[in-house]
């Protein structure tokens, strides 16, 4: 049973709601699109919607054989839910859920419906299954990638002395929803400050910027950082690129299939680290999908109850990482 609105898209075949897309809350409480699916059984599989995917359904939006569109509140999605299992003729002794998706009321109504089945968190089975991109994904991954960095040109196009960071932020998010992206984030750096959160700081003539930007289209994002100087470079700053686009290719030379995960941030790190630069220098790689920081995994940082679990795993086809040095 999925209850996270990444695994909802990803076992429907793309679709997300719109409805909810800037903001799952609704009344006193919150969307909650429920997956029921039985090993073996796709037949079985139903999808618990909010009532205004009905007109959804009209179009033939899903292809689960039991849809309802019946739900408003995260207890009456997870009644359903448990109904639809409870009605199942199939013996219940094991319930996957994702525990952080879950919230406290509905999995208590799951607690009082299943009272005699183990519920376990499967967060990892679903993440597993989303770090290996069909093609179609990593279309929409490269074609969320481009889109994010022409946002980044054009802003960096229209950048002046004394525009604020604020106002290039906005000049950001303008051009990421021009080419059809939902803009995410930006964090942005200029001069000589390394504060990323926008503010009424102007940019001045040999300022350089730093734009760190995150746009989804069609929910897969476009996670990229570009930088740009109000002005023309000198040979030092020249230099330092370079220096970081080493430590890049190094990382970037090891990522193939059947490589282990903790080979790609072992190469970043070793190459940082025989930099004269390295004090100052923090080199990560992380996967990117649906979700920020998705699996692969290969550092013991991050949001992550899992350890380096990928470390020691081989990299596979279809994985994306995000590559980066600071």
């Amino acid at each position: 049973m999925t209850t996270s609105r990444q695994a909802a898209q990803y076992m429907l075949g793309g679709y997300s709601f719109p409805f909810f897309d800037h903001r799952d809350a609704i009344g006193l409480s919150r969307y909650l699109p429920v997956m029921v699916y039985v090993r073996g059984r796709p037949d079985l599989t139903a999808y618990i919607a909010h009532r205004l995917e009905k007109h959804e359904h009209q179009l033939g939006r899903f292809w689960t054989p039991v849809v309802r569109t019946v739900s408003g509140t995260t207890t009456d999605a997870m009644e359903h839910a448990v109904a639809h299992l409870r009605g199942l003729d199939v013996p219940l002794r094991r319930v996957g859920i994702e525990p952080a998706y879950l919230p406290s009321d509905s999995a208590a109504v799951l607690r009082d419906g299943l009272e005699n089945c183990t519920l376990l968190d499967v967060s990892q089975a679903l993440e597993r299954l989303r770090a290996r991109k069909s093609p179609a994904e990593l279309a929409l991954l490269r074609e969320a990638s481009e889109r994010v960095v022409a946002s980044m040109l054009a802003t960096f196009a229209a950048c002046a002395p004394g525009k604020t960071k604020s106002e290039l932020v906005a000049q950001l998010r303008h051009e990421e929803e021009h080419r059809d992206l939902t803009f995410e984030y930006c964090l942005i750096t200029a001069g000589a400050s390394l504060n990323r959160a926008a503010s009424a700081q102007p940019v001045q003539a040999g300022d350089i910027l730093s734009l760190d930007s995150g746009g989804r289209y069609r929910g897969y994002i476009g996670d990229l950082c570009r930088m740009g100087i109000v002005g023309e470079p000198d040979s030092e700053l020249e230099d330092l690129l370079a220096a970081v686009d080493a430590i890049q290719q190094k990382a970037r030379g090891k990522v193939r299939a059947g490589v282990r995960g903790g080979e790609v941030q072992s190469a970043g790190e070793d190459a940082a680290t025989a930099s004269p630069l390295f004090r100052h220098l923090e080199f990560l790689a992380h996967g990117m999908g649906l979700v920020q920081h998705e699996a692969p995994w290969l550092t013991a940082h991050g949001p992550i109850p899992y350890a380096a679990h990928d470390a020691e795993r081989e990299l596979e086809a279809g994985m994306v990482l995000s590559v980066e040095t600071t």
